[in-house]
């Protein structure tokens, strides 16, 4: 699998978190431990893991490759994974109010919701079709491969069991919760 693969693979779970976030606001009563669940996957999947390869990793090849980290398509990303942090944060710093009933608390929460989720949608449709397709031409295979084995010792060091299938079976599972109705 080249490096490009496994990120894409990483957004197919991603996407499908967006889709639980967004059935939560929709939803309106979000049971709290469902909410810290939502910021624990954001922080620790994809956030911790996944924006973790890019950041850590394919970015600083692709800078290697001529690719500026202060204006273009990878400075964008970077600029869009910090703005999913701030959601993040929303959605967390509105956790304690919210679960005493504060109004304004779970307006909050929805709107960092929708936004967290609306921002990664965009994101990933940029990376899929224009960051990852520049990455390709820009790495030989031997890169790619490389590139791949990095990706696959982080998950080791970063994901419970070493592998993102603890995250993904945790998606699933909101999933199952929030399903399309």
């Amino acid at each position: 699998m080249s490096a490009t693969s496994n990120l894409e693979n990483d957004h197919v779970y991603i996407l499908r978190l967006c889709d639980v976030m967004e059935r939560m606001a929709q939803a309106g009563n979000i049971d709290p431990e469902h909410l810290e669940g939502v910021v624990s996957l954001i922080r620790n999947f994809a956030d911790g893991l996944h924006h973790k390869k890019e950041e850590d990793l394919l970015f600083p090849k692709m800078e290697e490759k001529g690719f500026s980290t202060v204006r273009g398509p990878v400075a964008v990303m970077l600029h869009e994974h910090e703005e999913g942090r701030n959601y993040a944060r929303g959605i967390s710093g509105n956790i304690e109010p919210y679960k005493s009933g504060d109004t304004e608390a779970a307006e909050a929460v929805r709107q960092n919701l929708l936004g967290y989720a609306e921002l990664l949608r965009n994101h990933i449709a940029k990376e899929n079709t224009i960051l990852f397709r520049m990455a390709d031409n820009a790495l030989s295979a031997e890169e790619q491969e490389i590139l791949s084995a990095e990706f696959n010792k982080a998950e080791e060091n970063m994901a419970p069991g070493g592998s993102s299938s603890f995250y993904i079976a945790q998606i699933e599972e909101l999933a199952g919760i929030y399903k399309k109705g």
